[in-house]
This record gives C-alpha cells, structure tokens and sequence, in this order.
C-alpha cells in the first residue's frame, strides 16, 4: 500500500511539474501567444495610387511600409487605408481638383479589395465584418479620410464617402478648410473660422447621421472643442500622440485628452518620430539629412525637405513620393553601419506615451496607429513587418492580454459601434 501511496505521489510531482513548465513562459513566448490571438488594427496608412496595378500592387512585397506580405510578416491584421489630399484653395476649381485625387484613392483601395487580391484581403465597414474577415484568414481594409477638403461645399458628398467604405473623416488638414481650422495655425496664430465654420458644425452633424467618426488628429484645439460639444457621439484622433511628452501641435494636451476620455473617443497614438521626442527626433534628422541628400545624389533624385513639400507642383510631389521609400530604405541601412549615428526615436519612446496617457485617462480610451507611408515609422516599427514589436513592448511594460487587445483595436471598435448605434437612433428618430 505504501508503495503504491508513494508512486501516486511521485507521479502526482511529475505532472504537477509538467504543468509547471507548460504555464511559465517567456515574455516572447507570452507576446508571440498574446500578438496572435488579439486582432491588431492600425489606424492610419497612407496610399500612392500607382501600388494598385495589375503589375504593381500590395500583393508584392513592395518598397512600401504597409503591403500584404509585410502585414503578413508582422501580423498586422487591418490596415486602414487613407484616402488623403492636400490643402489648396477654397474655390470651386480647387474642391473639383481636389476631388478626383480622392476618388482615384477610393477607386485604389476598392481595386485591391475587389479585384487584385480579394482572397488575402476585404474591405469592413463595421466591427463585425473586422471579426469575421480576420477570422476567416484574410486582412481587414478600412478607409479613413484625411481633410474633408474635397467634398467642397456640396453636403451630399458625405453620404457618398460614407457608400463608398469611409468610416472615419478629418475636416482638416495641413491649412485652414472650408470646414476646420487647422493646427497648423498655431504657427502664426492666424485662424480663419476660429474653430468650426457653420458648414463644419453641419458636417458633424452629417457625420453623426451616417455613422462616420469624427477625427481630430489635425483640426486645431478650439475645433476640436467645438466638435465634442456638438456630436452625438464619440469621436477619434486617428493619429495623435501626448503633447506633454512632446510639444507639437498635431498632439493632444491634457486638457484635450480629459475631454476625449470624457466624450467617449479614443486617441491613436502614433508611431511618428517628430510627435514622440523632440530632441532625439531633431538630432537624428539634422544626422540623416546629409544621409538622404547623398543617397538621392547617387540616383540622381531631386531631395527636398519635408518643409519644402507644400511648396512643390502635383507632378515635383508625385515624382518625390515615388523616390521616398527607396531613399529612405538605403538611407537606414547606410545608417546602420555608422557608429557615431544619434540615437533614433523607438518603440518604447512610443509605447511612453500609450502610458502616459493610460494613466491620465484610462486604458479605454487608447489606440495605436503607425502613419506608415505618411512620414511615420520609428526604430523597431518601421513597416508593418516589425508590428509584433509593439506588442512585445506592452507585454515587456506588464500589460495584460485584454490591456493589448483594447490597445490594438478593441477601444477603436467600441466607438465605431457607438458612433454607427448613435446613427442607427437618429435615422429612427
């Protein structure tokens, strides 16, 4: 008897130990389990429409940040495409201009989802189509629209948006709109509406109508303001960071992140070197300015400085935004075999500011997003193909799964249900 009592026990030991070393893991294990199960959404990924071709496209492991097999690579699950266009006169020549830059944007993005690669890749309008999609194997498209310039004054057009897959829309951008004033005014503190024009206070509530978050990401302090005192429901800031942490005006105060937290939103933190640290940014530029100039040299590419960039003609832009990532790609790895390099601005500079703002206003109003193919992207996330590494840093920093899974999309999905329910109410009342 004791010799069975004692075996019982050894063996009783043994699985005890078994089981031991099945729940102790590494924190990359644990990241790895954590980064596969929670569905991962970025929410600002800008577009060239010349990657959406029958022979070019984002089924090739193109030069670009964001493509299929890179978000395959890091397990990126969504990508929210963005149809953007830059700021230009307020005439009717310049909303028409405008507009067909946005449509070959939105025609882009529906040709990759329809057409080129529909078996890797789906457009989702809702939090349900995003569960169903990444759950069926392939990656989620959404579209977000960065500046309501092209729609002009005509307020049908954002219903038309809305049909086309838009879910979530700026009202400005880098310059005042017919609709917002602009950030940017705070370098002279000239203001054209002082916030919202009458057309922009009737935006948000067009926007509240069909369903489509407000963004606030480039909209000035006393726009946004005005924009959560009259929408119905939550709004966004697609691509922002902590301006506490870094005093740039495309960030949100304190005062600004209370008032999101108190409206319900969520802030995307962005993974863009200039908003997360000022002096490590500006030392690594003035470094790699020459960097650039000289791989540029070497092609025999025209280089400009991105303060020069709004003073460009469409074809000096188009051709420029055709040689940035090459530029850039030998740049960094030029870079990398230089030991006097200044440190560059990295994923934990980034996740700072996922704590800052955690702890000022709750991990429920907290998001990520990269502004890959914008100017974003840092050290350790610098494509889609190094995402995992965000994730690593969170769990490394001793966020929990569900804390992840929020960050990652989970709070970005409660709005858009809030704001699509919000629409549901109004269209009923």
């Amino acid at each position: 008897m004791k010799q069975l009592i004692y075996f019982l026990c050894f063996t009783t030991l043994i699985s005890c130990g078994e089981k031991k070393e099945k729940i102790e893991e590494t924190t990359l294990e644990k990241a790895r389990r954590i980064h596969d199960d929670v569905i991962t959404i970025d929410t600002h990924n800008d577009i060239n429409i010349k990657n959406f071709t029958d022979s070019v496209n984002y089924s090739q492991k193109l030069d670009s940040q964001v493509n299929l097999p890179k978000m395959k690579e890091g397990g990126l699950d969504v990508t929210w495409l963005i149809v953007y266009t830059g700021q230009d006169t307020l005439t009717d020549e310049g909303y028409a201009k405008a507009k067909e830059n946005a449509m070959s944007k939105f025609d882009a993005i529906h040709k990759l989802c329809e057409e080129i690669a529909p078996d890797d890749i789906e457009l989702a309008l809702t939090s349900a189509d995003v569960t169903r999609i990444v759950e069926s194997g392939k990656k989620a498209a959404m579209i977000g629209v960065e500046n309501a310039y092209p729609i002009g004054t005509d307020m049908s057009q954002f219903k038309t948006y809305h049909d086309l897959g838009a879910r979530y829309i700026s009202l400005a951008h880098n310059g005042h709109s017919q609709f917002s004033d602009s950030n940017t005014g705070e370098a002279d503190d000239v203001w054209l509406h002082n916030g919202l024009s009458d057309l922009g206070k009737q935006a948000v509530v067009e926007m509240n109508k069909l369903g489509i978050m407000v963004d606030v990401s480039h909209p000035s302090k006393e726009a946004m303001k005005q924009m959560i005192a009259l929408s119905k429901a939550p709004i966004i800031a697609s691509h922002s960071s902590a301006r506490a942490l870094c005093d740039h005006s495309r960030n949100l105060d304190d005062e600004q992140l209370l008032l999101m937290k108190e409206n319900g939103g969520v802030v995307q933190t962005v993974a863009f070197s200039s908003y997360l640290n000022t002096e490590k940014h500006e030392a690594r530029a003035a470094y790699m300015k020459s960097i650039y100039q000289q791989v540029a040299d070497s092609l025999n590419i025209t280089w400009y400085e991105r303060s020069q960039f709004s003073s460009l003609s469409d074809t000096e832009k188009e051709a420029f935004m055709d040689n940035y990532p090459k530029v850039l790609k030998i740049g960094k790895e030029l870079v990398a075999t230089k030991t006097d390099a200044p440190e560059a601005v990295n994923v934990g500079d980034f996740v700072d500011h996922i704590d800052y703002m955690v702890k000022l206003i709750g991990i429920d109003y907290v998001g990520i997003s990269s502004d890959f193919d914008g100017g974003g992207g840092i050290e350790g996330w610098s494509d889609a193909s190094e995402t995992f590494n965000v994730t690593l840093e969170l769990v490394e920093r001793g966020y929990s799964e569900e804390e992840i899974a929020k960050l990652w999309g989970g709070n970005l999905m409660r709005v858009l249900d809030d704001v699509q329910a919000v629409a549901k109410e109004m269209g009923e009342s």
